[in-house]
């Protein structure tokens, strides 16, 4: 088991940034790979980023890329995701998850992730 608790959130204009975070406790966190997900308001939950145990490997959602880094610090058992260049659209509560099935990927299918935070607000005005 493995608790996840995120942070950071909050409320910006559009073009600037912010970074959440997500720390975790319990099991060992880098036994898992992390995931960043959001779900705006009557939309479903989508993926946004996710990195592998080790950092070695990340992903991200095509409308994030470029604007969105998803890092992980395994001696502080947090991961994080920073946020530039906000727009009105990235408006959305922020979820981070943890994946122990497939540790060594960095997936966008929210099905491999068994643990959730109870998600960050991230509001961005324009």
């Amino acid at each position: 088991q493995v608790q996840l608790v995120e942070s950071g959130g909050g409320q910006v204009q559009a073009g600037g940034s912010l970074r959440l975070s997500c720390a975790a406790s319990g099991r060992t966190f880098s036994s898992y790979a992390m995931g960043w997900f959001r779900q705006a308001s009557g939309k479903t939950r989508e993926f946004v980023a996710a990195i592998s145990w080790s950092g070695g490997t990340t992903y991200y959602a095509n409308s994030v890329k470029g604007r969105f880094t998803i890092s992980r610090d395994n001696a502080k058992n947090t991961v994080y995701l920073q946020m530039n260049s906000l727009k009105p659209e990235d408006t959305a509560v922020y979820y981070c998850a943890a994946n122990p099935k497939r540790y060594y990927t960095a997936s966008s299918n929210d099905r491999e992730y068994d643990y959730w935070g109870q998600g960050t607000q991230v509001t961005v005005s324009s």
